[in-house]
């Protein structure tokens, strides 16, 4: 339905919490190498839960790779250097949605690619840094899905 990407991720129990919520709203998860840990670390597992042995997971080695594998139509970069919030956006099933890494955010290098459909962020009160990865995955994936009027959801 719709893809999370995220971009050389560093923090275990964040990306545990992401496998559960893709597992739940029918998601496929993209993960960008180098990773600060592995999936088989007991922080992952712990809260991820049950789910990652039903979780679309993929790594990649490289941006390079994810794209020519991938193919994506619609790259939303989300990051806290957007102008566009991710509610003035229209998503539509296949999106893609990439994130950075927790400490760092997505490179420069990324947010300047053409492939990127638009840069998007989540709204937060002034001067602060950044919202949580998991939450943020959650608010911008549960607004794609409510766009979809939450296809195949009960």
């Amino acid at each position: 339905m719709f893809n999370i990407v995220l971009f050389e991720p560093e923090i275990p129990p964040n990306t545990g919490n992401i496998i559960r919520l893709c597992v739940n709203a029918g998601s496929y998860l993209h993960i960008i190498k180098p990773m600060a840990f592995s999936l088989d670390e007991k922080a992952v597992k712990r809260s991820g839960m049950d789910y990652r042995a039903v979780a679309q997971v993929k790594t990649y080695e490289c941006y390079e790779e994810f794209l020519k594998l991938c193919k994506p139509a619609r790259i939303f970069a989300v990051t806290t250097k957007a102008k566009t919030l991710y509610h003035q956006q229209t998503f539509m099933k296949g999106d893609f949605f990439l994130f950075g890494p927790e400490t760092r955010g997505l490179p420069k290098e990324i947010l300047d690619r053409k492939d990127n459909k638009s840069l998007i962020r989540v709204p937060m009160v002034k001067n602060n840094r950044s919202i949580n990865l998991a939450n943020t995955v959650s608010i911008i994936l549960y607004e794609a899905w409510r766009q979809i009027n939450f296809e195949n959801g009960q």
